[in-house]
């Protein structure tokens, strides 16, 4: 089993580097401060969510942030996959598998009632690999958001 850790402030530079090689590899433009800003409340123990390093704490292979809401819907607490991400020298692996397996489990006895996630259209081997985890595409809805 890979490790799982949650991240705490001296992760932060460690978070920095491989959040900023997610955003590039993925296209998405975002300052340094901005980053900064986003990952520190989290790693100092924010309610809003955690991140858990993937591998060995002190020299990770991956993260993912679980971001928390509450909803109605679903019964409770609910949590949003907001980034996950493993170093390209160690994909293929079924790391990513492994975790996407045992986080929802993990999540569930701590009182979360759903998880989700988001997929790019074109990128059917992700959806392919997450509707074999059980996560299901909700019919008629579709993610919406606005920036402020």
């Amino acid at each position: 089993m890979t490790a799982l850790t949650i991240a705490k402030p001296d992760d932060l530079d460690r978070m920095m580097r491989m959040v900023g090689d997610y955003h590039a590899e993925e296209g998405i433009e975002q300052s340094e401060e901005t980053r900064r800003a986003a990952l520190l409340p989290l790693l100092e123990g924010s309610p809003h969510g955690t991140i858990y390093l993937i591998g060995p704490a002190r020299a990770p292979i991956g993260y993912v942030v679980v971001c928390f809401g509450w909803s109605i819907e679903f019964g409770g607490m609910d949590g949003f996959i907001d980034e996950i991400y493993i170093r390209p020298s160690v994909r293929g692996r079924g790391i990513g598998t492994e975790i996407l397996a045992a986080l929802p489990n993990a999540l569930a006895k701590a009182g979360m009632k759903a998880i989700h996630l988001e997929v790019a259209e074109d990128n059917p081997r992700a959806r392919k690999l997450y509707e074999k985890l059980g996560f299901r595409a909700r019919e008629g809805y579709g993610l919406m958001s606005r920036r402020f």
